[in-house]
This record gives C-alpha cells, sequence and structure tokens, in this order.
C-alpha cells in the first residue's frame, strides 16, 4: 500500500513541476537550472572552509546543522535502502541513490525555487518584501499561478504523504531491527513504532512553541553526533568489503 502511495506522490509531484515550468516563467526556469549547477560546484568547497570567513551564520548552519540532519537520517534510510536494493549491483545502487536523486533535486530546486526569484526580481507577490515565514514561501509563490486553490491543496498534499512514506520508512527499520532482523514481525509492532515517531514529533513541535523548528534542530545536532563517529566506521567497512568482493571476482 504505501509502495503504491509513493509511486502516486511521485507522479504528483512530477505533475504539480511540470504545470509550474509551463505556467511559470519558463526562461528564468532554464537558466536558473544552470546558475544553480555551476553556482554549486563552484562555491561548495569556498563556502565549506571555515578559514577567514566573515559570514559565519551560513557556515554553521550548513556545516553543523545540515550536515547533521543528514548524519541523523543515515541509519534508518541507509538500512531500508539496503533492503529494498537487495540483488542490485553497486553501478545500480549509484545510479539510483546518488545520481538521480541529485538530478531531480537539481531539476526540482529550479523550478520552483527559479519561479519564486523570478517572482521576487519583478516584484510581484509578497515574496518581493521579504521572507517572514519560511513555511508559506510555496504557498505564496502559487497565489501568482493559475489555479492557486488546486495547486495549493496538492502541495499540502504532496507535504503529508511525503512524510507519511518517510515515517513508514522509518517505522520499517526500526521494527526490522527491533525484531532481531526479521521482515515477518506483527504489524502491530511495526504500528507501535509508527505512533511513537509522530508522538516525539509532535512533542518537539509543542515544546519547542515558537521555536519548534529550532528544537528539531538541536535533536537533529544531538543525534547526528554519535551517528557521525560510526559512519567513519562503516566508511572504512565498505571499502573492505568491496576489497574483499574484488579479491573473489579475481
Amino acid at each position: 500500500g504505501v509502495k503504491l502511495l509513493s509511486n502516486i506522490n511521485i507522479i504528483i509531484a512530477a505533475a504539480l513541476a511540470l504545470f509550474v515550468l509551463v505556467v511559470a516563467n519558463t526562461g528564468a526556469i532554464f537558466g536558473a537550472m544552470g546558475t544553480i549547477f555551476l553556482g554549486y560546484v563552484e562555491n561548495i568547497i569556498p563556502l565549506s572552509n571555515w578559514i577567514g570567513r566573515e559570514d559565519e551564520k551560513f557556515y554553521h548552519g550548513w556545516t553543523v546543522f545540515y550536515w547533521a540532519w543528514w548524519v541523523s537520517w543515515a541509519p534508518f534510510v541507509g538500512m531500508f535502502i539496503a533492503r529494498v536494493s537487495r540483488g542490485r549491483t553497486v553501478r545500480e545502487f549509484l545510479i539510483a541513490v546518488l545520481l538521480v536523486p541529485t538530478v531531480v533535486s537539481l531539476i526540482w530546486m529550479a523550478i520552483f525555487g527559479g519561479s519564486a526569484l523570478d517572482q521576487v526580481n519583478n516584484g510581484v507577490g509578497e515574496l518581493s518584501n521579504g521572507l517572514s515565514d519560511a513555511s508559506l514561501a510555496m504557498f505564496q509563490m502559487f497565489e501568482h499561478l493559475p489555479l492557486t486553490g488546486i495547486i495549493s491543496f496538492v502541495g499540502i498534499v504532496l507535504v503529508l504523504v511525503f512524510f507519511v512514506t518517510s515515517s513508514d520508512s522509518g517505522s520499517l527499520v526500526i521494527d526490522g531491527i527491533t525484531a532481531g532482523g526479521k521482515t515477518d514481525a506483527p504489524m502491530i509492532q511495526r504500528v507501535f513504532w509508527a505512533v511513537v515517531e509522530g508522538v516525539i514529533a509532535i512533542a518537539l513541535l509543542i515544546g519547542g512553541g515558537s521555536e519548534a523548528l529550532s528544537a528539531i534542530q538541536a535533536a537533529a545536532i544531538t543525534i547526528g553526533l554519535p551517528f557521525s563517529v560510526l559512519m567513519l566506521v562503516m566508511c572504512v567497512s565498505l571499502y573492505k568489503g568491496l576489497q574483499s568482493d574484488l579479491h573473489l571476482v579475481k
């Protein structure tokens, strides 16, 4: 059921992106694609360098929060991807997990980010007055596109379903760990972990109040620190495993 839901969600997301690409300033969006890619390649190393930096806010946000955020996601995402990738080659794995998501993310950010920047540059809508609430940015951009109500509703549905599918993947992995690696654990156990995830998320949001995002960021950093050490060990293990397979092939 969740697999079907994920496939439908991807189709809806692609349709929404295509709609925005067509009805917005298409030229500006295609220009943004090249600018974003070249800018990322050109600036990723300088922006990650802490020596002689004046804009420490970006540096700390990038290297502390975002890195820790992805590290905290790595354990369950890695185990989930490993489970669904059984039987695939390393080449297929790298293409499906690294290359394709990177290209899709580039296109997605270029379409929605390029459309929003075009509105800002032309003084159109609320975005041109500055970003007061990041959670409303997408809907403020939609206000100046055709079928505003429909695409805003679609956007809400996409966010909700993406959260549900991510939570389901997390509960699947946790369920497998607590069941000793078994794939046929009782469904009630998986439901339990899904509920626990929701309760923790609600507690962070309520406990954080107006600073809920900061609370979530702090939790991500706290969890990411010990896992970063484990990931270094896993990198060594991966290298040794690949070397062992290479010797077997030879």
